[in-house]
């Protein structure tokens, strides 16, 4: 079986006659904090198909978050993995296998610290991706400046447009978008708080702040997708139909949805919608967000309500039972999105996607994992709608009012 890199390869619009060290070089547009499996199978695999569109020229240099990391396997692989998605699209079991190829390099801080700061004086640098984990951002008071690198994300991000503003003068138009993809309440604003604070107690002069402030934007994002990740338990099988090995396979479903509350522009410099991919920008992110809480995460607890008790062990097991799929349905189609109708786009269709999504046969989400926590997600994601919808239609929902009964004070 040979190695990624020295097969010839034919996938994700990489021809049967190009080897893979001979890509097109790309200038390095797109500086990306993590190289887990997730933004690999989720914003890389976005780029990659604006490149392939030709709607994108630029492509992403990954920096390692962390000391111990994938990026040394990544420059093995000369940034290339493969993405397999599977699921149900309109009633269709569907697959799709990309060899994705947005990656230039990887690069780790923690033994090439000059190395990833030379990227912040680069004139081209023009987005900030990162996915840090839910914990990720937060403060450390036991970074300084002077660490090479300091542990924190967003202590590491301050170095790293500290040495951009220092590089180029204000008014440059050298600021960066940043679009983290961590999954917390508006993210970006916790980011630039972050940094904001970072800054003040390194005591960093007043002319970066207006620059943070001025230059840079900062963006709450909502991402959906499940990437579960390397498919340990098929790799060899699937090595061998692919006809390499590829240490970073990286498996995730067919679904995607990213939403950006930030101006328009950055939808044209980023045209997704042009490439055919589930992005929204917008001026107010939170209604996305709500529709995501309470008809996906609302589900998944009213599962966990009603199927865990019958023994039923996996969200598909629960599509797949003749009681338990026909009263999901009639509750997300008859309370939950009827709730959401006016306030956010297309209640229905989410719900709709949700469905296929959970009988998607690749996918093994077990409700034990999704019970943890599970009274105050409930408090979340099923008590407001139940409240919501009596007071929209002046009634009481008869499934929701059933599931929180045991919550309410």
């Amino acid at each position: 079986m040979q190695h990624i890199n020295n097969a010839l390869l034919q996938s994700g619009g990489v021809s049967r006659d190009l080897h893979p060290g001979t890509l097109p070089a790309r200038r390095e547009t797109i500086l990306q904090f993590g190289e887990g499996g997730f933004l690999r199978g989720f914003f890389d695999w976005m780029i990659h198909r604006l490149q392939q569109q030709g709607l994108y020229e630029g492509s992403i240099v990954v920096a390692q978050p962390i000391a111990r990391g994938m990026v040394a396997e990544l420059q093995k692989q000369d940034g290339l993995y493969t993405v397999i998605l599977r699921g149900i699209d309109e009633g269709r079991t569907v697959e799709e296998r990309t060899l994705v190829s947005s990656v230039s390099r990887g690069i780790d801080p923690f033994t090439a610290h000059d190395e990833w700061l030379r990227c912040a004086t680069n004139p081209d640098i023009r987005f900030i991706v990162s996915n840090t984990t839910e914990s990720g951002i937060a403060c450390s008071p036991d970074d300084r400046l002077e660490d090479t690198p300091a542990v924190s994300f967003p202590a590491k991000l301050t170095r790293f447009l500290y040495e951009r503003f220092m590089t180029f003068s204000p008014g440059a138009g050298k600021g960066v978008v940043l679009l983290p993809c961590e999954l917390i309440e508006s993210n970006g604003t916790k980011l630039k708080k972050c940094v904001l604070e970072t800054a003040a107690r390194w005591q960093l002069e007043a002319g970066f702040v207006r620059w943070l402030e001025e230059e840079n934007i900062f963006c709450n994002t909502l991402v959906d997708r499940i990437v579960t990740g390397f498919p340990g338990a098929e790799a060899a099988a699937l090595w061998e139909q692919l006809g390499y090995e590829d240490q970073l396979l990286d498996a995730g479903e067919w679904f995607h949805n990213w939403v950006i509350e930030g101006p328009a522009w950055i939808g044209r410099e980023l045209p997704f919608e042009a490439a055919g991919l589930n992005v929204v920008f917008t001026q107010d992110y939170l209604p996305y967000r709500n529709r995501k809480v309470q008809i996906l995460n609302g589900a998944h607890s009213a599962l966990v309500c009603r199927a865990r008790p019958m023994g039923i062990e996996t969200v598909r097991g629960c599509m797949e039972h003749p009681d338990v799929g026909p009263w999901l349905e009639r509750l997300l189609f008859e309370e939950i999105a009827p709730t959401l109708e006016g306030c956010v786009e297309n209640p229905a269709g989410f719900a709709k996607d949700v469905l296929d999504r959970f009988r998607n046969p690749a996918i093994e989400h077990r409700l034990s994992s999704i019970a943890l926590n599970h009274a105050d997600k409930v408090q979340v994601r099923l008590v407001p709608t139940a409240h919501q919808f009596e007071e929209t239609f002046g009634k009481k929902p008869p499934i929701l009012s059933q599931l929180v009964a045991p919550y309410l004070n």
